[in-house]
C-alpha cells in the first residue's frame, strides 16, 4: 500500500491473507502394491519362505487375476500409481514399496520394512481377491495384537481401516463383501505386511476379480481412479484427526 508520501508501504506478514497449508503437507504416506507383475517368472524368489511371527509363510505369491487375464498385480500397480499422486497433490511424502510391476518382489517382510523405515503416518496395502465367482464386495484387513511388534499400533490401524472402509463405500459405491467379515472388516494375525508393522497399517481387498460384476469394475480406468480418489480422501480424513506421534 502507498502512505501519504506516495512510496510503497510494506504490509507486514501478521497482515497478509493466511496461505491455506495442503492438507498433508508433512505427513509421510507408504503404499504397497500387492505382488508383483513378474513374481511367476521367479518361484526361486517368491516361494522363499520368511518369518511373519505367527507362522512361516511365502515370500511373496502371483496373486490373482480375472478370468480374461487382467492381474491383480497391475491393478494393485495401477491405483497405487494413482493415489501416490493424489497423494503428493495434497502435500504428502509417498513411498512405494515396489519401483515398476515387471520384477519380482519385494518380500512381505520387507514390505513392512519399508513402512518402518519411512516412519510413516499411515500405510496400505493394496489388493484386489480371488473368491468364487458368486462372491463380491470389498473389504478391509486389520491387525490384530500378537505379542509383536504391531500390537501398539493395533488400535490406531482399526481406526485407519474403518476410515478407509467408508471412504471406499462412500466414493465408489462398492458393496460391502458378501463373504468375508462383518460390514468389510476383517482382522487377521497371518499376514506379516501387518504383523511387522510399526506404523499404522490396513490392507483393502478391492473387490473380487473372480465376480463378473467386481471384475467390470477394477478393469475399468474409471473405477479405478475412483478408487484412488475416495482413498485419497480416507487418508486426509484419518490424517486430520489423527495426533501426530
Amino acid at each position: 500500500m502507498e502512505n501519504g508520501s506516495g512510496t510503497v508501504k510494506a504490509v507486514s506478514d501478521a497482515a497478509q491473507p493466511a496461505r491455506s497449508a495442503k492438507p498433508l503437507a508433512g505427513r509421510v504416506i507408504v503404499i504397497d502394491p500387492g505382488h508383483n507383475g513378474g513374481n511367476y517368472k521367479h518361484p526361486e524368489i517368491i516361494n522363499k519362505q520368511v518369518n511373519v511371527l505367527t507362522k512361516w509363510k511365502a515370500c511373496d505369491t502371483t496373486g490373482t487375476a480375472t478370468n480374461d487375464g487382467y492381474s491383480e498385480a497391475a491393478f494393485n500397480w495401477d491405483v497405487s500409481l494413482r493415489l501416490a499422486k493424489l497423494l503428493r497433490a495434497k502435500g504428502a511424502t509417498v513411498k512405494l514399496t515396489r519401483a515398476d510391476n515387471t520384477s519380482a518382489g519385494p518380500c512381505i517382510t520387507k514390505r513392512a520394512a519399508i513402512g518402518n523405515a519411512a516412519k510413516a503416518d499411515a500405510a496400505i496395502s493394496i489388493h484386489a481377491d480371488g473368491a468364487g465367482p458368486s462372491n463380491h464386495g470389498f473389504h478391509v484387513i486389520m491387525p490384530k495384537k500378537i505379542n509383536g511388534p504391531v500390537d501398539p499400533v493395533v488400535a490406531k490401524s482399526r481406526k485407519l481401516g474403518i476410515t478407509i472402509r467408508d471412504a471406499v463405500h462412500k466414493g465408489t459405491g462398492q458393496a460391502y463383501s458378501t463373504y468375508i467379515g462383518k460390514n468389510a472388516l476383517d482382522y487377521r494375525s497371518d499376514l506379516g505386511g501387518l504383523n511387522l508393522s510399526t506404523v499404522p497399517k490396513i490392507f483393502l481387498e478391492s473387490g473380487n476379480m473372480r465376480h463378473a460384476g467386481d471384475a467390470a469394475k477394477l478393469k475399468d480406468p474409471a473405477f479405478r481412479q475412483k478408487l484412488a480418489a475416495a482413498l485419497a480422501q480416507g487418508f486426509q480424513t484419518f490424517l486430520r484427526s489423527a495426533s501426530r506421534p
